[in-house]
Order: C-alpha cells, then structure tokens, then sequence
C-alpha cells in the first residue's frame, strides 16, 4: 500500500512521487521561488483596518482575502504575525477590509509600508464595529473577529461580516509582485 506522508502511519516516509512519477524530496520549497511562483495567481488588494484602544487607526495592504462561509456570513484574511497592524487587528476584536480599486496603486503602497501616518488626508467612515471604513473603496466589509488561526508565519483572521457596501470602478490587482488595474 502507498501513503502520503500526512496520512497515520506515514511519518517516516521521506519522499513522495512528482509529477513525473519519479520520487521527489519532501523538503520544503526555497521561499523565493515559492514566491516566484505563487506570484502568478492574480489576487485582489485590500487594506485590512481596525482601531487601537486609543481610537487611532491601524492598518495595512493585503491579498490574502477571500470569503469563507455564507451562513454565518464569514471572510478571512492572513496577516503576518510581524506586521505593525497584527496585533491592533488581534486587539480590536474587529476589522474592515476595504478592497481598493485600480486609481489606488499608490493607496496599496502607502499601506504596505511600516509605520507612518498611513491614514493621513483619507476620508474615513467608521463601521458598526467601531473598524474604520475607507469611503473611496471599491468595496468593504465590516466583520468582528469570529476566530484566530496560526497559520505558520502568519495568522487567520475569521471576520464574521456586520455590514458592507460597493462602489462603481475595477479593482486593483496583484501580480508577479506588482499593483496592476484589470484591463490593460
């Protein structure tokens, strides 16, 4: 009998077949070209914001988000365990995600860099939740914190969805490791 090495029983099995049925190592791919590609998958962009117990704003760009459940009504995101907002967002116990669209390049780079008044000149709502709500988005949801999951390097936000709206326009994309609009 063959077995995969998460399967019981298998722990000791060291390689697995490829796709060209020869057997290949079980080592982990090297980060960069996990990156590399992973890059090709077009995903879209957010920003992930919640409010600090002093009521300041926190945030940061994002494109891992995705629905997870229609009944509840649940979203998830995966924010690095690193990054400045990781802990507000965990604190907060609630989040906004606002998905930018293509006009918001330079929005999508502002807020993924660290630190700095990322919030500054923006017209800001505040959702049920208390989350700040970019008004310019494309689209937002307004979640509190259903779950946290550890999710390697980073961690899973479960959002379970209070409110939301859309707006007219294309969305902003990420692509091989760049912030493009939808249609050329």
């Amino acid at each position: 009998m063959e077995c995969l090495p998460f399967q019981s029983g298998c722990e000791g099995l060291a390689k697995l077949n490829g796709p060209d049925g020869r057997n290949q190592p079980t080592t982990p791919i090297e980060t960069a070209e996990f990156r590399r590609i992973l890059g090709h998958w077009v995903t879209g962009v957010a920003v992930v914001a919640a409010r600090r117990a002093d009521g300041q704003p926190c945030g940061l760009t994002v494109n891992a988000f995705t629905s997870l459940s229609l009944g509840p009504p649940l979203v998830l995101v995966c924010i690095e365990r690193s990054a400045d907002s990781h802990d507000c967002i965990r604190d907060a116990g609630a989040f906004s995600v606002n998905v930018l669209a293509a006009a918001d390049r330079a929005l999508a780079r502002r807020f993924a860099t660290s630190g700095g008044s990322k919030f500054d000149g923006l017209d800001l709502g505040r959702g049920s939740s208390g989350a700040p709500i970019l008004k310019r988005a494309l689209a937002w949801v307004d979640c509190r914190l259903h779950a946290q999951h550890a999710g390697g390097d980073h961690s899973i936000f479960v959002g379970e969805v209070l409110d939301g709206g859309v707006s007219d326009g294309d969305p902003l994309v990420f692509h091989r490791g760049d912030y493009e609009g939808l249609h050329p």
